[in-house]
């Protein structure tokens, strides 16, 4: 039998590696956790390297990401056998007796819980000892601390706040989590649970935090986010006016945003604002409105384009970016047809396009309307292909203009590389005192890559 010792009992002090799967959301609520064990001296370690924990940050948004997180689970347990494996976020929330029975695992924690994995890393006896584990279980793998016993628990509903900060040059701040929209091919609300947030004055603290620490940009992040403050008696409105108005940031991003709650004030916000920036992601899902109806989806077309087309009449350059699914089950030919028509005809910068995945337990998941993988696959590259060519037109009538960079830390052979205000990715040279700074350049040099080069 195995003897684990708590972390202060051993000669230098552990390594913990984290790795997220899916939203933005994960990102900043896994980059928050890190920096906990950072202060607790415990030595950040990269997913790939030898770790004595690792931290996988779940999604189960589609079946291929679900695939990955059991990959990544197995391709670290071989990485080190004795490490400790913790699982957190939607994956246990949906699947908690699989992951718990997968190799190597040993803490699984849910939304909520996963706030105290620091405490369920840490947490056991005094003296050294086996671990107890709860009755049918198989013993604990790790082989660092004393094992968190895995129990099954289900999330509370309440908002738990996180940010990134050191990961990017870009600060990810969760302001909201949860859905109550029900879309009837997504997992998300049975994971996440339902809507809630942040207040805008904690939101307000967090963001002047992120500024001390240096940060030049925020991206506002959550599942939701148009749905910022209703049980609050607040609004996203709201919150992007006062932060306009007094959070001093040369930058903030707004991340994915749904249709129905994209209202005018916010674009015309945007499109006067010096620190908003014109950039959008606006999920779409389908171009037959149909398929939206079936989806459960609260817009037709006519909403969509209308938005779309006031965000370009007062902001020309503005990146508009578009979610799309393919192969839903009853999207017939014509279905599909007319969404390749709709994307066609609008001023969208490019698109993510994602399979249809069954997720159990969702409405979709019932239907007998499959569709063929491989009309599917065939659907999916005719919209990565329509998706190619509109980046390709954004990037080129972009051509010329001046724009700010903020650069990244990355060095890929010699080069680094930062994004415009209206997101188009920029590269240069690498020197290290271009990292986190904003500087202005001219878009002149597209690479074949896709990039514009600047020297």
């Amino acid at each position: 039998m195995k003897i684990y010792l708590p972390y202060f009992c051993t000669m230098k002090p552990p390594t913990i590696a984290f790795h997220h799967f899916g939203c933005k959301v994960n990102f900043a609520e896994a980059s928050s956790l890190s920096r906990q064990f950072s202060e607790k001296g415990y030595q950040l370690s990269g997913f790939h390297e030898k770790a004595d924990i690792y931290v996988i940050s779940s999604c189960v948004v589609t079946a291929t990401a679900e695939k990955k997180c059991r990959a990544a689970i197995k391709q670290v347990h071989n990485l080190n056998p004795d490490a400790r494996i913790a699982v957190i976020g939607c994956f246990p929330e949906l699947k908690h007796n699989e992951v718990a029975e997968m190799d190597g695992v040993d803490v699984v924690l849910g939304h909520n819980e996963k706030f105290n994995l620091l405490e369920e890393i840490e947490g056991g006896y005094p003296s050294p000892g086996p671990s107890p584990t709860r009755e049918g279980s198989k013993p604990p793998s790790g082989g660092l601390g004393v094992p968190s016993k895995i129990e099954n628990r289900k999330s509370k509903i309440e908002f738990i706040p996180s940010y990134s900060f050191g990961d990017r040059t870009r600060s990810f701040l969760k302001i909201q989590d949860g859905c109550d929209y029900h879309c009837s091919y997504c997992a998300i609300p049975l994971a996440r649970g339902k809507s809630r947030s942040d207040t805008i004055a904690h939101i307000m603290t967090a963001a002047r935090e992120i500024i001390a620490l240096g940060g030049k940009e925020i991206v506002l992040t959550g599942v939701n986010i148009g749905d910022f403050g209703k049980h609050n008696g607040e609004t996203f409105f709201q919150l992007i006016s006062l932060m306009e108005e007094e959070i001093p940031i040369p930058r903030i991003r707004i991340s994915s945003i749904e249709p129905d709650l994209l209202y005018d004030d916010i674009i015309d916000l945007v499109a006067s604002s010096k620190k908003i920036l014109p950039h959008f992601h606006i999920p779409l899902q389908s171009g037959s409105d149909k398929v939206l109806r079936t989806m459960k989806r609260k817009y037709k077309k006519p909403l969509y384009a209308e938005r779309v087309n006031k965000i370009i009449e007062l902001l020309p350059y503005a990146c508009i970016a578009a979610d799309v699914i393919v192969g839903f089950p009853g999207e017939s030919e014509e279905d599909f047809l007319g969404t390749v028509a709709f994307l066609e005809d609008l001023p969208i910068s490019y698109m993510h396009v994602f399979s249809y995945s069954r997720r159990e337990n969702t409405l979709a998941a019932r239907s007998a309307k499959d569709i063929p993988k491989a009309e599917k696959k065939r659907r999916s590259e005719e919209l990565h292909q329509l998706s190619d060519k509109k980046k390709i037109a954004f990037y080129k009538s972009n051509r010329g203009r001046k724009a700010n960079v903020l650069f990244e830390s990355d060095n890929k052979e010699g080069m680094m590389h930062g994004f415009t205000e209206n997101y188009i990715k920029v590269k240069t040279p690498y020197d290290a005192t271009l990292v986190n700074e904003i500087r202005t350049v001219r878009l002149e040099e597209l690479d074949e890559d896709m990039t514009y080069v600047v020297r």
